[in-house]
């Protein structure tokens, strides 16, 4: 190595440490994927508890008792998101048939004016008999895969609402619990890192909640006036696509433009496509710059990539947990950087987290 010249010597030790730290990603991500219903109801009670934990630490100022003000917490997103979920499958179920019979139509159009034969929804469904003839086990099996992978769903998703309980309820505790299992001499900076970390975290949850609020009522407003059926489901919808940023948008506007087009009809599917396309120009333009920009420092380039990377590991759960694990990332990047960088300017403190150890004191 010492025959190597000195830039040599310092890309060689570069390239083995991004392998190493590749390695120890990768391996790590086999370990979540193959221990998924245990990984994924941790980082989703961990996402719920960033968003929780003002109106928990309010209720406890109030002199409530912890576990009290957990459960009143807990109890409360349960019905918000069971009413939400109520609303949304009951407008997309009232509306199902005619969305299916307007691309019925539709296709039937494209097929008259391009004249081409066996193409339309029909034709399509007439062929598809033979397989399913064929293939009747197949679609069986996938039924009941189906079945299970829903009740995994339920049960991951009720081991959640638990966790999250557990974590508020003890969130006061976990400063000592990281000082205490830490290497000695490492103690500060673990729970530096930690608060960074979940800092950086809460600010991201409370900016999306805060845009997906003003997007799904600006959605419910504009549809109720164009008297589209279901506004109220679509603007639920909406409000819970906002956490999958870009892609959530753009399903729950696409799903919006179609309730229209199979109720109102073309001209107000146009005018529907028109509201959702102006309210995401309202949330890029300004709602984003303004208010999540100050949570969160990330340049939309690599919100991008992470949600993608998100999706390429763990799909539509991948994209979710993308974008708020990447925050803590840096955030964690940042209080290393101001701790051991040479001495001289530093930038900003991290949005959400302005030179301060935590959060608060009992998160």
């Amino acid at each position: 190595m010492q025959l190597l010249p000195e830039g040599a010597r310092r890309l060689a030790a570069w390239c083995v440490v991004v392998l190493l730290a590749a390695g120890v990603g990768w391996v790590g991500i086999l370990l979540c994927a193959e221990f998924r219903t245990a990984v994924v109801p941790v980082l989703l009670a961990l996402l719920g508890t960033a968003l929780l934990g003002p109106l928990y630490r309010r209720m406890v100022k109030a002199r409530i008792n912890r576990s009290l003000a957990a459960a009143l917490t807990c109890v409360a997103v349960a019905v918000v998101v069971g009413g939400a979920v109520y609303v949304v499958v009951a407008a997309l179920f009232h509306t199902g048939a005619q969305i299916a019979s307007s691309l019925r139509q539709a296709s039937r159009s494209v097929a008259e004016h391009f004249g081409a034969a066996g193409t339309s929804l029909d034709d399509i469904a007439a062929n598809s008999k033979d397989l399913l003839a064929r293939f009747g086990g197949t679609a069986a099996s996938n039924v009941v895969s189906g079945v299970s992978v829903v009740a995994e769903t339920l049960a991951m998703g009720f081991l959640a609402l638990l966790l999250v309980f557990f974590f508020l309820r003890d969130s006061h505790r976990v400063a000592g619990s990281l000082r205490s299992l830490a290497p000695r001499g490492t103690a500060d900076v673990v729970e530096a890192m930690a608060r960074r970390a979940y800092a950086a975290v809460e600010g991201f949850m409370r900016g999306t909640t805060i845009i997906a609020l003003i997007d799904a009522l600006c959605i419910t407003v504009g549809l109720l006036v164009l008297r589209v059926p279901g506004a109220v489901g679509l603007g639920a919808l909406v409000f819970v696509g906002a956490y999958i940023p870009y892609l959530g948008a753009f399903l729950s506007g696409a799903v919006a433009v179609l309730v229209a087009l199979a109720d109102r009809g073309f001209v107000i599917a146009l005018w529907t496509l028109g509201l959702v396309l102006a309210i995401q120009m309202l949330e890029g333009y300004g709602l984003q710059p303004m208010i999540q920009s100050r949570q969160v420092q990330m340049h939309p380039a690599v919100v991008l990539l992470a949600i993608t990377a998100g999706a390429s590991v763990a799909g539509v759960l991948g994209m979710l947990l993308a974008v708020p694990l990447t925050a803590a990332a840096f955030g964690v990047v940042h209080e290393l950087r101001v701790r051991y960088a040479p001495e001289g300017p530093v930038a900003p403190g991290f949005p959400g987290v302005p030179g301060a150890p935590g959060p608060s004191e009992d998160s």
